[in-house]
């Protein structure tokens, strides 16, 4: 049988609540520790926020041993435990359980060592994004994954959903960029995983963790790879008059054996919004757009620019622009970046998708998902990683209007089952959390999910670390099938309940 969590349902009234903040409180001091209802509600959704649930109670411990007494407290009650960083993900994985502690960890933010003649760098997990490469930019490096929240978004999150970024076709996930990590279990076993050098041996138990969306651990510690700054970047803005054209530009760079730094893709509605709200000088009339970063030694991206120049020449670019001055090269990106926000001008409330196909599927894949948007009556606007397939579909609706949010969440979850059928994945970077819980039923069979559930429970046998998320029990999953047979669809909850 699959090892199946505990829900909040199942532990609720377990602990009384003021009796267990006694206990916290033995340990943590009063501004460290959240129950009232106007100091928890700030809390209560990460990104995704049409997903809400009341926290219980916060802590915010700024110490490992700290964090060891609240696990320790947690197990003995069979109290869950739900980790937060910034609260930027777009999945639900950081939604509170009710009768749970939602531990944050926004105070582990020291950046503890930097290695240059490594090229490593030592955080905590607190620490944003952005500001590694800002720390180690006076040695020449950088750290290179970038999501599009990186002033915001923190590095234990990053490691939690395996998070990408524009940059992630040539320098990779964040798995990639990891070199160690520090994992305390819930019984407060502080595992070390990884290695400074090249290689350790063993299970690479560091690459399970890394999109493990908090179900195994809470990360204390994590080294990063740094790379040196590039000499030189170049980019290429191209539009076409049709997705399809920009389409095959992408899988004839790639085909050629250029790498860019960076390949990403917008379509019409997406483009007008990034251009009425940043004014990066994009074509408003393309039918979509291509940003082709290269970078490296001058000579090399000299010549991968002239050839990938050619390539989008020759698959039609009705627009073709190239900057190799840094402040227009930030300006053609600024659009992209602000992508998400921009396309919120579009609309009341849109739900950000986040899918991976494969790349010679991008058209056809398109083209079902502007078919489904006409059927469900919903707008879309497609902004891509065209580079690796990872698209990002933000569906525009009016949550004022009775059944709009369901509507954006039964065509996010064709979308989703769509890249599965075209031989993808159901998310790129923003995790599963608790919003394609269902669409996991879709994409793994009832063994693979076995083996999930075993690999949680040999290192959370209590269930208690965020439990609902990520993985279904095969119970859902059967629930979830009949539905399909059915014709209909099961709700899209805030948590899985078993």
């Amino acid at each position: 049988m699959p090892y199946r969590v505990h829900s909040s349902e199942q532990i609720r009234h377990r602990v009384d609540k003021a009796y267990f903040v006694r206990l916290l409180s033995e340990h943590l001091k009063p501004d460290e520790l959240l129950s009232a209802e106007e100091d928890v509600k700030p809390y209560e959704c990460d990104g995704l926020s049409s997903h809400r649930a009341r926290p219980w109670l916060v802590a915010l411990p700024e110490s490992i041993d700290q964090l060891r007494a609240v696990l320790g407290l947690c197990q003995t009650h069979n109290v869950p435990v739900v980790a937060r960083g910034a609260g930027t993900g777009l999945s639900g994985g950081a939604l509170p359980i009710d009768n749970g502690v939602l531990l944050c960890l926004s105070k582990f933010r020291r950046i503890i060592e930097i290695d240059p003649a490594n090229r490593l760098v030592r955080v905590e997990p607190g620490v944003r994004n952005s500001a590694v490469s800002e720390a180690v930019r006076r040695y020449g490096l950088y750290y290179a994954p970038d999501p599009s929240s990186q002033i915001a978004c923190t590095i234990g999150g990053n490691v939690a959903e395996n998070s990408g970024g524009v940059h992630c076709l040539k320098y990779g996930l964040t798995v990639h960029n990891v070199a160690a990590a520090k994992l305390l279990t819930l019984d407060g076993e502080l595992l070390e995983l990884g290695s400074d050098a090249w290689d350790a041996s063993g299970y690479d138990l560091l690459a399970l963790v890394c999109g493990s969306e908090g179900l195994l651990g809470i990360l204390v510690e994590v080294t990063l790879r740094l790379l040196p700054l590039p000499e030189t970047a170049h980019t290429l803005l191209a539009g076409f008059d049709s997705v399809g054209q920009a389409g095959r530009a992408v899988a004839d760079i790639i085909g050629a054996g250029l790498l860019p730094a960076g390949l990403e893709m917008m379509d019409n509605p997406a483009i007008r919004a990034a251009e009425q709200f940043v004014h990066a000088g994009y074509p408003s009339e393309a039918a979509a757009l291509i940003l082709c970063e290269l970078d490296g030694n001058l000579a090399q991206v000299e010549a991968d620019r002239e050839r990938a120049h050619r390539i989008l020449e020759d698959c039609g670019a009705s627009t073709l622009r190239i900057a190799t001055d840094p402040a227009e090269r930030m300006r053609m990106w600024a659009g992209r970046k602000a992508a998400f926000p921009a396309v919120g001008r579009l609309s009341p409330d849109y739900y950000c998708m986040d899918g991976t196909i494969p790349r010679q599927r991008l058209a056809e894949v398109l083209g079902g998902i502007a078919e489904a948007g006409q059927r469900y009556g919903l707008a879309i606007a497609n902004v891509f990683h065209a580079g690796d397939g990872n698209l990002h579909p933000l569906i525009l609706y009016d949550a004022n209007r009775s059944g709009e949010l369901e509507k954006a969440e039964a065509l996010g979850a064709e979308i989703l089952e769509l890249c599965v059928t075209v031989g993808g994945t159901i998310t790129g970077e923003h995790g599963v959390g608790s919003e394609k819980i269902d669409q996991m039923c879709v994409q793994f069979s009832d063994a693979e999910l076995n083996q999930f559930h075993r690999l949680k429970r040999a290192f959370d046998p209590a269930g208690l670390l965020n439990p609902g998320k990520a993985i279904p029990s095969l119970h859902r999953c059967a629930e979830f099938g009949a539905m399909h047979v059915r014709g209909g669809r099961l709700p899209h909850p805030e948590l899985e309940r078993f």
